[in-house]
């Protein structure tokens, strides 16, 4: 489905690290957060060892607890609510539009208002079970889908009108804009990751950005078994993790990127080849880019089939071709724990159950060629 993108510096850089002495936390980690910062403009840049690591950092510096209630998404990966459930706080889900996937923002409002007001309105959007009707809405975790950052401007004015922290989760989107704003700095807090087939990668890893300095410092002492600054080796302030990026990682990640540019164009390539391969098959939906993402920064190509499509048998005829696919996403609230916990229906969310039952994840990474995406192409025609 994809490939890391590596040349010889990324390697040479490794490889220096195996002659020193210092393997973890390090002038490593330390010049990868400062490239990431001056590539956002944030204040602070915070390496951890995984984009869902630093978004449980964030829930702990938006103070979620248990009971307490955040706005979020259906349509994501599954970490951004799983670091929710990590501190008991429940995920209040909100449809998404039908054309990017990202948070509808005027649903998240109604939302937080009808939350706001409790009784029979709030309990339009609780879980059957598993949340209390008086719990507090403390925060908005929004989710920059397949590279595109969301509706920031009137999320924001959400939460503003009511109080909440905003979690960004950019680990999807590194190197977009917003509004010619960087994905990432449009919350309190923002969160980019690092795996295989990311826009860069550290292998496994993550990184926080954020202006706050308070959360800043926080979030530092918890990545490192809760150490606050000026305790001991064996003094723990907090209760906090390793969540510690090594210095290999960041050494991957440094060199990676110094080609940051160079990596987001080829992957802009990729997918300007793969439209232009699909304009013969009217019946697929391609990538919808919004009036507002002034920089897409592609992460995955994923097209729509047809309603009623056998996407299962697309998927093995393709196969059958050499060609890997998957679906994606599948709904958030369908999953097994899920239901079990919640008492999620089929049909509480449809735009996103349609669309993830429609979507289809095609090979893509920086390093495919015009031919292999053409032959993508050509083989989801006939099997389709």
């Amino acid at each position: 489905m994809s490939a890391p993108d590596l040349t010889d510096a990324e390697r040479a850089a490794v490889q220096a690290v195996l002659h020193t002495p210092q393997l973890s936390f390090g002038p490593q980690t330390l010049a990868f957060e400062r490239a990431i910062a001056e590539l956002t403009g944030a204040r602070h840049a915070i390496a951890v060892n995984s984009g869902t690591a630093g978004l449980h950092l964030c829930v702990r510096a938006a103070g979620l607890g248990p009971g307490d209630l955040a706005l979020t998404t259906p349509f994501s990966f599954m970490a951004s609510s799983n670091v929710l459930l990590y501190e008991q706080a429940v995920p209040v889900f909100v449809d998404v539009e039908p054309q990017t996937g990202n948070i509808d923002p005027e649903l998240a409002a109604q939302a937080a208002a009808d939350l706001a007001s409790g009784g029979a309105a709030a309990r339009r959007w609780l879980p059957r079970r598993g949340a209390s009707g008086s719990a507090a809405l403390k925060a908005l975790l929004a989710v920059d889908v397949f590279g595109q950052p969301a509706d920031y401007d009137p999320l924001l004015e959400t939460a503003r009108a009511h109080g909440l922290k905003v979690i960004e989760d950019s680990c999807e989107s590194l190197g977009a804009a917003y509004q010619e704003r960087p994905a990432g700095t449009l919350g309190d807090y923002g969160v980019f990751a690092f795996y295989p087939n990311k826009q860069i990668t550290t292998g496994e890893g993550g990184l926080i950005v954020t202006d706050d300095d308070a959360a800043a410092d926080f979030m530092r002492a918890l990545r490192n078994q809760g150490r606050a600054p000026g305790d001991t080796w064996l003094e723990h302030t907090y209760l906090g993790y390793n969540y510690r990026l090594d210095e290999l990682s960041a050494a991957l990640g440094r060199a990676q990127m110094g080609r940051l540019e160079e990596l987001l164009a080829k992957r802009q390539r990729v997918a300007n080849w793969y439209a232009t391969h699909l304009e013969g098959l009217p019946e697929i939906e391609q990538p919808f880019i919004a009036a507002s993402t002034t920089r897409m920064s592609w992460f995955v190509y994923v097209v729509r089939l047809p309603k009623g499509s056998d996407r299962d048998g697309v998927m093995k005829r393709l196969e059958a071709e050499g060609i890997p696919t998957r679906p994606y996403f599948a709904p958030i609230h369908l999953q097994p724990f899920m239901v079990e916990r919640f008492g999620y229906r089929a049909g509480d969310f449809p735009v996103t159950e349609d669309l993830g039952a429609r979507g289809l994840a095609l090979p893509f990474s920086s390093v495919m060629t015009e031919g292999q995406a053409a032959a993508v192409c050509t083989a989801l025609a006939g099997a389709l």
